[in-house]
């Protein structure tokens, strides 16, 4: 394991997360949204928002998934991000976060909700820590973590990307 990485994990308390890499939740708003006031997708109230520390490192990959509500990515250190999203009409976008703006990387993106997303380091050697924050707040069953045939028969010609991002799930 990359030195930084593990200071990192140790330090910030991180532990492994199902779609891949490590996390720990930060902050979850005390105050809720009563599923009454939130779209029918939600089935119960929601913290007004919640975020998390995000960690990938080496050759992890953040497997495709999705999510009820919207998800902001924050970078704070290490390798440049991609990020892959498939939207319901089956485009795709990369988005690269990082420090580097002006070869186009961003500090912050917005993964849309109900949008396939995934995301690998550029530089496997290294490490990434990031931030996410989803509003209204992230709870598990809004969490969908793809399954590699279903997605690959809904979206075929993404097919090596998903291989490559869901190895062996």
């Amino acid at each position: 394991m990359q030195p930084q990485a593990e200071f990192y994990i140790e330090r910030l308390g991180l532990s492994v997360h199902p779609e891949g890499g490590y996390f720990k939740e930060i902050y979850r708003a005390l105050e809720s949204i009563n599923e009454t006031c939130l779209p029918v997708r939600y089935k119960e109230s929601r913290n007004f928002s919640t975020s998390i520390y995000f960690l990938l490192e080496g050759e992890q990959t953040s497997q495709f998934h999705k999510l009820a509500s919207d998800e902001l990515w924050h970078f704070y250190d290490g390798s440049s991000v991609n990020i892959f999203l498939i939207d319901n009409t089956g485009e795709l976008s990369i988005i690269t976060l990082g420090r580097n703006i002006t070869q186009g990387e961003k500090f912050q993106c917005i993964i849309p909700a109900g949008c396939w997303f995934g995301a690998e380091l550029v530089d496997k050697k290294f490490f990434a820590l990031v931030g996410c924050t989803v509003a209204p707040g992230f709870n598990f069953s809004d969490f969908v973590l793809s399954d590699k045939k279903g997605l690959i028969k809904e979206y075929p010609q993404h097919e090596a990307l998903i291989n490559r991002l869901n190895r062996g799930k």
